[in-house]
């Protein structure tokens, strides 16, 4: 099956849609991939994921050993975007209530009073998030999914646009508690970052040995260049031969004998989000099968929970499977 490459904007967009919004978006996000990479130095790979699952309006997950960079990358977005920006430290004592707020009496009033926690900003990052216990974990599932946040039975919205971006050490250290099916499922992508080459790491390295390089930062997009950012990517065309394309990825997961539970839909939604977030950075209007194909084993992987069990999960066997799946599912032809 083929999809048009040709088809015309103002048919897709009639509200107006130009070619130079569209650029003018690309621009922007490639300046903001630009600046995160003063510092982060040979990961243009994770850099450009972090920035999908951004611009798709998900949340990203980072997972490596420690020392590795997980915190350095995700201070960085969270300096090269204006607007608030807090910090909470994955530990075992952590309970939800330092993350959402609660409600103290204000003697001077006479009355409960809702002091909002850190997850009331823009831009949230959760460090160590595997070393919260489940029940602080549980503070972040209403905030991710609804952006907003539930205590003492009143509901708060949280600012817009809100990103989390949460690290995560290997599941076999000691001091880690395993991530629910339910948190990973609301993260967008999930990427490793592994080891820099040695002339990469000796640049880093010098870098670092003058000062910590990630608070020369800048913000290069403010809360409203960011929101603008996003709906722009939700206006890239999706043919039905890739979202079909896609579809059949999504079964591909829940077939696979090494998978006991498949993909949700809402990772496949996640999936073409960021399939229009990828086509955004490189200044399309409408999506091509590699955005999905190259994009599925970060969004997917994370989510499936395989055979296996235990440390299975969430670890690099759940990308393995979702590559094996999408090199056996043709892809349609440009036409």
């Amino acid at each position: 099956m083929a999809f048009d490459r040709d088809v015309l904007v103002d048919d897709l967009f009639p509200d107006g849609y130009a070619l130079e919004s569209r650029l003018l978006a690309s621009g922007m996000a490639t300046k903001l991939i630009a600046n995160v990479e003063n510092v982060i130095r040979g990961r243009r790979t994770a850099v450009e994921i972090v920035a999908i699952g951004l611009l798709s309006g998900g949340h990203v997950l980072i997972q490596d050993i420690p020392g590795s960079g997980k915190t350095t990358l995700a201070h960085a977005f969270a300096q090269s975007l204006g607007g608030k920006f807090r910090r909470v430290q994955g530990t075992a004592d952590l309970l939800p209530s330092d993350i959402t707020g609660s409600s103290l009496w204000d003697p001077a009033h006479q009355e409960f009073r809702f002091v909002p926690g850190p997850v009331f900003t823009n831009v949230l990052l959760v460090d160590e998030l595997n070393r919260a216990t489940p029940r602080a974990q549980s503070a972040l599932l209403e905030a991710m999914d609804e952006r907003a946040v539930t205590v003492d039975g009143v509901r708060h919205e949280l600012p817009d646009p809100f990103f989390v971006v949460a690290t995560q050490n290997p599941v076999d250290q000691y001091g880690t508690f395993p991530l629910p099916e339910s948190q990973l499922d609301r993260f967008a992508v999930c990427l490793a970052l592994g080891f820099n080459d040695v002339a990469t790491e000796r640049q880093v390295m010098r870098d670092q040995l003058v000062r910590p390089t990630v608070g020369d930062l800048k913000p290069v997009l403010t809360p409203e260049e960011l929101r603008w950012l996003q709906l722009e990517v939700r206006r890239t065309f999706i043919a039905d031969p890739v979202l079909d394309f896609a579809l059949r990825i999504l079964a591909g997961t829940r077939q696979h004998p090494s998978v006991t539970v498949g993909a949700s839909s809402r990772a496949g939604l996640s999936l073409l989000r960021c399939a229009q977030a990828r086509a955004l950075l490189a200044g399309r209007n409408y999506v091509v099968p590699d955005d999905v194909r190259l994009l599925a084993p970060s969004v997917l992987g994370h989510r499936l929970v395989l055979s296996g069990g235990g440390a299975e999960r969430g670890t690099s066997a759940g990308v393995a499977v979702v590559h094996e799946i999408v090199a056996n599912v043709p892809a349609p032809l440009p036409g």
